[in-house]
């Protein structure tokens, strides 16, 4: 299943680096965003290397997923593409 992140999860001064806003296709309501949390994510650098992150929670009422990664995200990442497995 395939997912791009939207976002940095944070409030109005404070960005958390390693959660992300995820939207993915298939899912538009909370109850469907609930059954992936768990699922491990995976995004790919230019360098070719990964990145893993895992389901932490539904995000608002239409279905976006809150991902805590690994390590802290660039901002080159907002737009690309994730996987979710």
């Amino acid at each position: 299943m395939d997912g791009v992140i939207v976002h940095f999860r944070g409030s109005r001064r404070v960005k958390k680096g390693n959660q992300m806003i995820i939207l993915v296709d298939a899912v538009d309501n909370k109850e469907k965003a609930s059954n992936l949390i768990g699922k491990k994510v995976v995004w790919k650098t230019s360098a070719g290397k990964q990145l893993i992150g895992q389901v932490t929670a539904p995000h608002g009422n239409r279905g976006a997923l809150r991902v805590r990664f690994e390590t802290g995200m660039p901002g080159q990442s907002i737009g690309t593409k994730v996987m979710i497995e």
